[in-house]
């Protein structure tokens, strides 16, 4: 599958983040401890997603290389600072669509989203969620993909306005695990403010100091107390300064 990272706190290097830990992203990604089943490697491209304060909008930089290829990398995330970051590596299901425009985070407006897993049984087993959705948006998937269009499903509840997005992250995961049980749905979605991720298989982890929380696929150091395992089929919402894990239910709000 893949591994994704999320982080809010003062602004600290990208570089702090995804290269320099023991067992960063930069490891994870020809080395990664907790597959599942879902690979050994994630070298089909990586991105970032952060937010410079002067701009409610992530930048972003991605690119379909592994992440150990990018010459450009080293000293683009060691002279950009932010208090709010969304990273991720990927490792390509077998069928999907390679390629830049398949790599998280996929953004739009203020919102930064990542996947990290599978629907199973794609396309089919989501054809009538897919049909909620407004023809343009289809049209306009990053990628003909399962990521991009659990991405669109969120994205389109977040646009009415109705539900907080703990609420529609929470909907649309339980939906889409009804609608295709085997699916691996560890998503992270921000708005340089507040995070919201899901346990659905894969691991992730969290960590909190006094003024900062970062979420991960695997932790930095093995076996370190910082880091808690969060439970599987779990929420997580959390700020720069606290989080909260409750449990997901089985199936979404129809």
């Amino acid at each position: 599958m893949c591994r994704h990272l999320a982080y809010l706190g003062p602004p600290v290097t990208l570089a702090s983040l995804v290269l320099d830990p023991p067992h960063s992203l930069y490891e994870q990604s020809w080395a990664p401890w907790d597959m599942r089943g879902g690979g050994s490697v994630n070298a089909d491209g990586f991105g970032l997603a952060w937010y410079d304060g002067a701009d409610a909008q992530p930048v972003r930089y991605r690119r379909s290389v592994p992440i150990w290829a990018d010459e450009s990398l080293p000293a683009v995330a060691r002279s950009v600072r932010s208090g709010a970051v969304l990273a991720a590596i990927r490792n390509g299901t077998v069928g999907m669509p390679l390629g830049e425009s398949a790599v998280a985070p996929f953004t739009h407006g203020r919102w930064a989203f990542s996947h990290n897993g599978l629907i199973s049984g794609w396309p089919a087993s989501v054809e009538k969620l897919a049909e909620r959705l407004p023809v343009t948006d289809l049209l306009t998937l990053d990628a003909p993909m399962d990521s991009a269009l659990l991405w669109a499903l969120i994205q389109a509840r977040l646009s009415d306005g109705a539900d907080s997005a703990a609420e529609v992250v929470a909907t649309v995961v339980g939906e889409v695990a009804a609608a295709a049980p085997e699916s691996r749905l560890n998503v992270l979605l921000t708005d340089g403010e507040h995070l919201v991720a899901t346990t659905w298989i894969h691991s992730l982890w969290v960590r909190r100091t006094a003024d900062s929380v970062t979420v991960s696929s695997e932790p930095w150091i093995r076996d370190d107390p910082d880091w808690l395992e969060i439970p599987d089929k779990s929420l997580l919402t959390a700020t720069s300064t606290s989080y909260a894990i409750k449990p997901l239910q089985r199936e979404g709000r129809q």
